[in-house]
């Protein structure tokens, strides 16, 4: 399979399509080969218009999924990263994400509570030459205060609840953004903090899979 081409194409018709005009953020989409962030089965699907399989997750529990590229590259053009930013990656699976946030912020935080995907996403960003980001294992929900505060969180999934945690872990004016809400009713939103209080507005529609424990408490029903 010709990579490159099905690059381009993956940029042209999906990415350049959905109103991503970055040239900065499009120009790292074009030269981040994310086939090598999915197992060798997927490769060919890497470049598909759909969430893409990186792991294989024992019964019951959620899978992992690249973002598919038109949700990917809206949601980071629309956390406005700037070259001096420290973006916190929650959830950055094998770390494609990370690679394309490095290309963009000075520094890249990736969060892993998978320790198997934490290792792959440490190899792979060292295989393609990413140096300014620091992969860390832990829980998804708690963050990584200790090397925040953050100017973007980036939540690299869907929530159905907002994530309180995370938000504390943003800096004044500092953007957290991911795909929010529950089934079909999804969107992605921004949430902004600011003097101490974090206000959110909607993007667009979109769906993403939902991460582990991100899910919405069970209501108590007498």
């Amino acid at each position: 399979m010709d990579f490159a081409t099905a690059r381009r194409m993956m940029v042209d018709s999906q990415v350049r399509t959905s109103d991503v005009t970055n040239l900065q953020l499009i120009s790292a989409m074009l030269e981040i080969p994310r086939e090598c962030f999915v197992p060798a089965a997927n490769a060919d699907i890497a470049y598909l218009d759909r969430d893409v399989p990186v792991s294989d997750p024992p019964e019951g529990r959620l899978s992992r999924r690249l973002l598919k590229p038109m949700v990917l590259g809206k949601l980071i053009q629309s956390a406005e990263v700037q070259s001096a930013d420290r973006v916190l990656d929650v959830a950055c699976a094998t770390g494609y994400s990370s690679a394309i946030l490095a290309r963009l912020a000075s520094e890249v935080v990736a969060l892993e509570e998978d320790k198997d995907l934490a290792d792959r996403a440490r190899q792979i960003l060292g295989d393609v030459g990413t140096a300014n980001v620091t992969v860390v294992h832990g829980s998804l929900v708690a963050g990584w205060p200790d090397l925040g505060p953050y100017d973007v969180v980036f939540v690299n999934g869907r929530s159905e609840v907002v994530p309180q945690e995370l938000c504390r872990q943003l800096r004044n004016r500092g953007r957290l953004v991911g795909v929010f809400g529950e089934g079909m009713a999804a969107k992605a939103m921004m949430y902004l903090s600011e003097a101490g209080e974090v206000s959110g507005r909607m993007l667009f529609d979109a769906a993403a899979p939902l991460l582990p424990g991100f899910a919405k408490p069970p209501a108590f029903v007498f």
